[in-house]
């Protein structure tokens, strides 16, 4: 089990449409941007559209001390500030594993890789941890900012496809249920 900072925070940036050339601009300043929470990271990856190639998102799951931290984070993140974003998704988050996807048995090699957003409200659903947990990279309830109101759940898994990927999830608690392919991510070592 890792020892937590504060709070953990999922945040997903979402490209805007015709972005990937100016994303391609400022890899490196978006690599050394988060080599700055390289300790605090639990998860980083990018989202690809259904071809496997063409980025859609940037995933980060990352321990702060608080709120505001998860904003500046979240905020100041280059891409967004040059406009490759056409939104966040930055909520507070539970990591229900207690480890870092480099901790995780799914590993970065073998199967498909899926971000798995299922957004909710009301009573909380998929509380307890699924029995596949070797397949798992990452999962926990999203939640308010002061971590009392459950707003969904988060889940970063090794699937052979987005349907068994979704399935994760209960369909029937969710006003919706997003599935993105996903990779690790990070500097390339």
């Amino acid at each position: 089990m890792r020892e937590t900072q504060a709070m953990e925070f999922v945040c997903y940036h979402r490209d805007r449409p015709g972005s990937i050339p100016l994303r391609s601009d400022l890899l490196e300043e978006h690599w050394s941007y988060m080599d700055r929470y390289a300790s605090q990271m639990i998860a980083r990856g990018p989202t690809f559209a259904s071809d496997g190639a063409t980025p859609t998102g940037s995933l980060h799951i990352v321990d702060l001390p608080n709120p505001a931290a998860a904003r500046a984070f979240a905020f100041d993140e280059p891409n967004y500030q040059a406009g490759v974003y056409r939104d966040v998704l930055l909520r507070r988050w539970r990591n229900m594993l207690g480890r870092t996807m480099w901790d995780s048995p799914a590993g970065q090699t073998g199967g498909n890789r899926y971000l798995v957003l299922g957004l909710g409200s009301g009573e909380a659903a998929d509380s307890a941890v699924p029995p596949d947990r070797d397949e798992l990279i990452a999962y926990g309830p999203l939640l308010s900012d002061n971590g009392n109101t459950w707003l969904g759940t988060a889940a970063l898994l090794r699937s052979p496809d987005q349907d068994t990927a979704r399935a994760v999830l209960n369909p029937d608690r969710y006003a919706d249920i997003e599935v993105h392919d996903w990779q690790f991510g990070g500097r390339p070592s």
